[in-house]
C-alpha cells in the first residue's frame, strides 16, 4: 500500500484565505488597567508580620519581642525573611536571633 501526499500548493484557496484574514489569538484571560491595581505585597503572613512590627514599634529600645515558633505555625526561615521584608519597606532597620524555639526581633540601633 502506497501513501500519497497531496499539497494545496502556493496557489491553494486554504493560502488565500489565511493570506487575508490576520488572526490574532483568542484572548484567555482579561484585561485590566494598571492605574488601578494595588501594587503594596500581601502576603500569606501579613497579618502576623504587621501585628510583630506594631509591637516592635512600641516595645523599648532595648527590648526584643518574642515570638514562639510553635504559636506562629510557620517555619523560622519563611518568618524570619517576611519580617525582615516588611520591616525594610517600613523604613526599620531590625536584628533577629533565634533558637529551637523562639524567634527574637528587636529594633538595631541607627
Amino acid at each position: 500500500m502506497a501513501l500519497r501526499y497531496r499539497g494545496l500548493g502556493s496557489g491553494g484557496a486554504m493560502a488565500r484565505e489565511q493570506k487575508g484574514k490576520e488572526s490574532q489569538p483568542a484572548q484567555k484571560y482579561r484585561r485590566v488597567d494598571v492605574s488601578g491595581l494595588d501594587r503594596g505585597r500581601r502576603g500569606k503572613h501579613h497579618d502576623l508580620v504587621a501585628g510583630i512590627l506594631d509591637e516592635l514599634q512600641t516595645a523599648p529600645a532595648d527590648a526584643a519581642v518574642e515570638i514562639p515558633l510553635a504559636d506562629v505555625g510557620v517555619e523560622l526561615a519563611n518568618l524570619r525573611s517576611a519580617v525582615h521584608r516588611a520591616a525594610t519597606n517600613k523604613g526599620l532597620s531590625i536584628e533577629t536571633l533565634a533558637d529551637t524555639k523562639s524567634l527574637y526581633v528587636w529594633r538595631s540601633a541607627e
